[in-house]
């Protein structure tokens, strides 16, 4: 049996963007052995859709500092100026928008959207930003990216921007690091809102969690995290925001990298799905059956080995009904879960 899902976060159009040569579009569509999701696998594995995620790296350092190096250093890297930002995001969504034109995705800009391409067995494709560092404090270029199909932000990667603080790559860290949210940055969370923007708290600071939960009127999530007292590193979620978020009725997706899954916050590939399963058990205790889902980070993090790529999914879905998890709760962590919050956070 095949179990639909919807992935809550991933890097591919930022490899593809990286990826050599001018069609940067072909390797997804036709196979990529280097990334860990392409079209042809995410088909045979059951992947609806996916938040596909557009992040400005560092420059002159690429994905590389997110997977290991200056990342897991106790420093935040330098923040980002606005022109570097929008030349990689216009690069990442347009070939986004070029895999959509060759028919190999849809871009949705509401539920219907995303409900729609599942039942044509098209990938369902929620255009987002990781780090708001591409939008001007006067929300023009906003204007531009909603036009062109934005529906999520993360206000922060984890590194200070014009609208807040991120979380260093530190283990045994508590994420209350920093500053709150900027004036411009609150004032993001208000127009998100009003515009029908999911505002992702994945990557930031403790202080911005408490701003957005305060000024929001939405249900509070975080794409791409894991549990702090299961592994404590400051990109993981400690009780008090898991509570926040279970207050708000919001969601978080399980990430599947390593190093916020092991309680040592040790990169090993030998991670085991127990540990997958351990946080989302933890998750399900804290959030309640309508508030898990699956963040992967694909192409943005190692990933356990016997998950390998997005041909695992199954394997860790399986593991869950195999825990005792029955289809239903297993079907809403795979998709349902994912289809409520865009349909209350998006419209």
């Amino acid at each position: 049996m095949t179990i639909p899902f919807f992935d809550g976060h991933n890097d591919t159009l930022l490899k593809l963007l990286e990826a050599d040569g001018a069609d940067k579009e072909r390797p997804f569509i036709e196979g990529m052995p280097s990334a860990q999701l392409d079209l042809p696998r995410a088909k045979a594995a059951g992947m609806a859709g996916g938040f596909l995620a557009m992040f400005p790296p560092p420059l002159k350092t690429g994905l590389a500092t997110v997977a290991g190096g200056p990342a897991l250093s106790p420093n935040l890297p330098p923040e980002l100026a606005l022109a570097d930002a929008q030349l990689v995001t216009n690069g990442m969504a347009s070939i986004l928008l070029r895999l959509e034109r060759a028919g190999a995705l849809a871009v949705c800009r509401s539920a219907s959207d995303v409900r729609a391409a599942i039942d044509r067995q098209v990938l369902a494709a929620i255009f987002h930003i990781e780090g708001a560092e591409a939008i001007d404090t006067d929300f023009r270029s906003l204007d531009v990216l909603y036009a062109a199909g934005l529906r999520s932000i993360g206000i922060v990667w984890s590194r200070a921007n014009a609208f807040g603080t991120g979380v260093p790559f530190r283990h045994n860290v508590d994420p209350d690091i920093g500053p709150g949210l900027t004036d411009a940055g609150k004032e993001l969370v208000r127009v998100s809102n009003r515009m029908g923007i999911m505002l992702d708290l994945s990557h930031l600071n403790a202080a911005g969690f408490r701003d957005v939960a305060a000024i929001s009127d939405k249900p509070l999530v975080a794409t791409h995290s894991n549990v702090h007292a299961i592994s404590p590193s400051s990109r993981n979620l400690v009780d008090w925001q898991l509570a926040a978020i279970a207050e708000s009725k919001g969601v978080v997706g399980l990430n599947y990298a390593v190093g916020f899954l092991q309680p040592d916050g040790v990169f090993r590939a030998d991670t085991p799905l127990e540990l997958m399963v351990r946080h989302v058990d933890a998750l399900v205790d804290a959030l309640g059956e309508d508030g898990v889902a699956l963040g992967s980070d694909f192409d943005g993090a190692m990933i356990p080995a016997v998950m390998g790529d997005v041909t695992g999914v199954p394997k860790l879905l399986q593991a869950l009904l195999d825990k005792g998890y029955g289809e239903e709760l297993v079907g809403k962590i795979a998709l349902g879960n994912w289809l409520r919050m865009i349909e209350t956070t998006i419209g």
